[in-house]
């Protein structure tokens, strides 16, 4: 299942409802960037959407629902290639697929271009250690690692 946002009468609401794949065939739905005013209504005569896997253009009013981020329609691993609108279909699918082949590396660099999505690619993996309290690294070895934490950060009890 997906998350999806609410869209009534072309209004378009902050209200979530997680689809399937089989049961988002029955809906209109719009992409996630499509034009809103400050009032959250979608702004155009004709929004871009998918119906029963087609794309194609309906007005606001018979919108069911919209996609919660542009990157929804596609996997993770196509997500982190940079500029994945831009590539052609075979370009694409090579990036994903080297990116499920790579090989960890023993010092990690940050990527020269990124998506901005790699921070909670990472959070989310559920193979990361993250800090409660910011602080410096005194001490790693392959079955711990010591933090000093930032004395203002220290909480009483």
């Amino acid at each position: 299942e997906t998350p999806y946002r609410k869209v009534l009468d072309g209004k378009v609401s902050d209200d979530v409802e997680y689809l399937s794949a089989i049961e988002e065939n029955e809906y209109v739905i719009a992409q996630a960037n499509a034009l809103t005013d400050a009032k959250n209504m979608l702004a155009e005569q004709f929004v871009p959407c998918r119906f029963q896997g087609e794309s194609l253009l309906k007005p606001p009013s018979e919108v069911h629902f919209m996609d919660v981020s542009p990157m929804q329609t596609v996997s993770v691993a196509a997500a982190l290639v940079p500029f994945l609108e831009h590539d052609d279909a075979n370009r694409a699918l090579m990036g994903a697929n080297m990116q499920r082949q790579a090989v960890p590396t023993l010092r990690s660099q940050k990527p020269l271009v990124g998506t901005g999505i790699e921070r909670a690619v990472a959070r989310d993996s559920g193979v990361t250690v993250n800090a409660l309290r910011g602080g410096v690294i005194e001490q790693i070895d392959a079955a711990r690692i010591v933090v000093k934490v930032n004395e203002a950060e220290i909480g009483g009890g």
